[in-house]
């Protein structure tokens, strides 16, 4: 895992926040792996430092959390909406 894209808003490959027990992660982790998209997923529930940067940036606590190499940060994407950042509409 690199380093330099954990807690940052301008990581240089997709970073999604989420949890294991979240049916909303699962489901946009699932629209990623199947278009084949490289990205590192980050369990807030196991990473306490994650889970405070997302509450600081989100005000709240709402996963999934994905933040993009060009600074776009989707929360709680709809599917439409992932599909169509990645390009896979």
């Amino acid at each position: 895992m690199s380093e330099i894209d954990l807690y940052n808003l301008r990581p240089s490959r997709l970073v999604m926040y989420g949890t294991s027990w979240c049916p909303d992660s699962k489901r946009s982790k699932n629209i990623l792996e199947n278009h084949k998209i490289a990205f590192l997923n980050i369990d807030i529930g196991k990473d306490n430092n994650a889970y405070i940067f997302l509450n600081k940036l989100t005000s709240r606590v709402r996963v999934p959390t994905l933040i993009f190499p060009d600074g776009t940060i989707l929360i709680e994407p709809s599917d439409d909406d992932l599909r169509e950042k990645i390009g896979n509409s």
